[in-house]
């Protein structure tokens, strides 16, 4: 679910404003078929190992915000729990007729970073939420072509704002080595680690949760967290004009 189109490029034809709205509603109705499909990677071909998973709630509304340096990232984070896991992830999957309901079926959310139709996604981000559900989102919009820790979008942070839902700052170790960027299939035995933070409740900005310093105070205590799970040192310039996926 990896997001890298420019954001100048506009959604293709193949995908329309109905493409992408039955996409949305379709998120997450083959749930148990991405996670039987995703199950000889995650239990076999890789060695993941998941630490503090006592950290994420088992019930109610919440955030999962995690580093970006494989394409299988997502999926190790979406499928760690028995609760499903709604991702976002980049509208441009919806192109081809194959991906386009597969993806959203298993519990991928396609959210058009352009921004132009980004408000069909976040209705439903906030239905989800509303409803005790569960949402994870890269907050630095892209994979890590370095190993940095890019610097975060405040998406993630206007969501859990809006909504006042906990974010789960995630921590992926050892994905970048399992599967290189150009590397269709994950070494076999690689090991990967999935580390959980301590939920950040968004109490703290309860009087002032709409304006953009919360926002920003919020983003960047979830990514100094991020990068205290993870041991990534940060990246601070780069362009803030994608939306997270």
């Amino acid at each position: 679910m990896e997001p890298m189109a420019p954001t100048t490029t506009p959604l293709t034809p193949a995908t329309s404003i109905t493409d992408l709205r039955d996409a949305v509603e379709n998120c997450g109705s083959a749930e148990w078929l991405g996670r039987a499909m995703s199950w000889p990677i995650r239990h076999g071909w890789l060695d993941v190992e998941h630490v503090d998973r006592r950290n994420v709630p088992t019930d109610g509304p919440m955030l999962l915000a995690a580093n970006h340096l494989s394409f299988i990232d997502s999926v190790l984070v979406m499928y760690s729990f028995d609760r499903p896991v709604s991702f976002l992830g980049k509208a441009e999957y919806l192109d081809n007729p194959i991906t386009r309901w597969l993806l959203p079926a298993t519990g991928m959310l396609p959210l058009d970073r352009t921004g132009r139709r980004a408000r069909v996604t976040l209705k439903r981000v906030a239905k989800i939420l509303d409803k005790g559900g569960a949402v994870g989102v890269h907050p630095e919009g892209t994979r890590s072509r370095d190993g940095l820790l890019g610097p975060g979008h405040p998406g993630v942070a206007q969501m859990a704002l809006r909504s006042g839902a906990p974010v789960v700052p995630v921590a992926l170790v050892g994905t970048d080595d399992a599967q290189p960027v150009g590397q269709r299939i994950p070494t076999f035995r690689a090991p990967v680690e999935v580390r959980f933070g301590a939920p950040i409740g968004v109490g703290r900005w309860a009087g002032n949760r709409r304006t953009s310093t919360a926002r920003a105070e919020l983003t960047e205590e979830i990514m100094a967290s991020i990068a205290s799970l993870s041991g990534q040192e940060r990246r601070t310039e780069e362009s803030h004009d994608r939306l997270p996926v």
